[in-house]
């Protein structure tokens, strides 16, 4: 496996261990296949698909060229592959929120057409029929699409939170948004220790984290985008609840610089435990569960997202999908393919679990994997995908986050007014419509 980053020792200890534990024992025949190449982003869950990409070179023989980057450059890499002649990559890796742009501009190979006969298999998870596309529609959906994608990494963010710190301040896991302020009130300990956090800063960090309480509040960024409604309704007065609760979250229970919080600044907070509570995707648990990486191993426990005023739950499905290029050669399309039967077979999704990722199998939640302790985030996972939504599944979805993450950053940082912000972004992505001939209109202004 060639790796345009670098991989260290532990890497190398770690792969050992998943390739000792299945030695000798193929997932899937996918015969003799030509090298391939693969664009991934540098992610939480990055180091457990670079262990079973290994297993998967160690068990058939083939090769694959991973070329890593930062979550920020996958989208322009992604974008300039598949326009030039010929792509240099196989497979992409692409956030679920940008598929739509390239299934809609034709970018992307339907995995029928590389070959008819393939299918997934039922246990894979559809994580909102993400991975189709029904063009006459415009929309993502089995019913009358093509299957063009299939889930990497099938992420959703959990409640992680400190059984100890919460049991000797006499405080149960919260169920609410309001039990989270009212128990980070009694947890925080500042600057020692901070009661919650989430992400705070510009951009996709805001737009998904905050998105949790948008649909927990009953809100959403257009009326009805699947029935080909896209009446913006972003500035609601329950969007302007859930913000102000996010902002009160934020401000009243982390650190000073809550605005530029991170998702690698909340995973290290509560790493290093000086965090009580946090909103963070599934796939960083493992780091919790390393004592290379975490001071709080066993200390750190889930629930699934706490709900809103109403009782409902809300969480933003968060997964990464695997496309192949159109413009990628047959063969190299027929080689990622190969890959992808291998991959989404039960062995290498446990593998992948064993090996710190979120599998998308909803037999390896079932098996005996769940009853171990450092799998004990199952549990709230399975319970949070019974709410969890796909959001922004539209072509402009890219340019929506650009839009919610820079207004929902400003509200929180003071430079503009909860409902200010939510009229701006409302203002601005209903021309972002209008611009790409959807049905659309607004809601009247919110007060500033």
């Amino acid at each position: 496996m060639h790796i345009i980053k670098t991989a260290g020792v532990g890497f190398a200890i770690a792969l050992f261990a998943v390739a000792t534990a299945f030695a000798q024992k193929p997932f899937a025949d996918v015969g003799k296949q030509p090298s391939i190449t693969i664009l991934a982003a540098s992610t939480p869950w990055y180091p457990a698909f670079e262990k079973v990409v290994g297993l998967y070179e160690q068990q058939t023989g083939n090769k694959i060229k991973l070329d890593v980057v930062p979550f920020g450059g996958v989208l322009e890499k992604a974008r300039n592959a598949v326009r030039g002649g010929e792509s240099p990559y196989d497979l992409v890796m692409l956030d679920t929120q940008w598929t739509i742009e390239f299934y809609e501009g034709g970018f992307v190979a339907p995995l029928k057409e590389i070959d008819p006969a393939f299918e997934l298999p039922k246990e894979v998870l559809s994580y909102g029929d993400s991975g189709y596309w029904n063009a006459q529609k415009r929309w993502r959906t089995s019913e009358g699409g093509k299957l063009m994608a299939y889930t990497v990494l099938g992420n959703v963010q959990l409640l992680y939170y400190r059984a100890d710190l919460l049991k000797q301040a006499g405080l149960s896991p919260p169920k609410s948004w309001d039990d989270v302020l009212a128990a980070c009130a009694k947890l925080a300990d500042p600057p020692k220790s901070y009661g919650f956090v989430a992400r705070g800063e510009k951009g996709n960090g805001i737009r998904y984290d905050w998105m949790s309480l948008m649909l927990a509040h009953g809100a959403s960024v257009v009326k009805d985008p699947a029935a080909g409604d896209y009446a913006v309704t972003i500035n609601s007065p329950q969007a302007k609840a859930a913000l102000d609760q996010y902002i009160g979250l934020l401000k009243r229970c982390g650190p000073a610089n809550y605005g530029s919080l991170g998702q690698g600044d909340v995973i290290q907070l509560l790493a290093t435990g000086k965090a009580a509570m946090g909103d963070v995707v599934t796939a960083a648990f493992a780091s919790f569960e390393d004592p290379s990486k975490s001071a709080v191993v066993g200390k750190l426990e889930t629930e699934a997202l706490p709900s809103g005023a109403g009782g409902a739950r809300g969480a933003v499905i968060g997964n990464w999908n695997a496309v192949v290029p159109k413009n990628a050669p047959d063969a190299q399309k027929k080689a990622a393919l190969a890959f992808t039967r291998w991959f989404v077979t039960y062995d290498a999704q446990r593998a992948f679990a064993e090996a710190g990722g979120i599998p998308s199998r909803s037999d390896v939640y079932t098996s005996d994997l769940a009853k171990q302790p450092r799998f004990r985030w199952m549990p709230a996972y399975l319970e949070t995908m019974k709410s969890a939504q796909q959001e922004l599944g539209y072509a402009e979805g890219a340019q929506v986050e650009q839009v919610l993450g820079l207004r929902l950053n400003q509200a929180l940082i003071g430079e503009a007014s909860s409902g200010k912000a939510l009229n701006a972004a409302a203002k601005e992505i209903e021309e972002l419509f209008r611009k790409s001939g959807r049905k659309t209109g607004s809601l009247p202004p919110l007060p500033e």
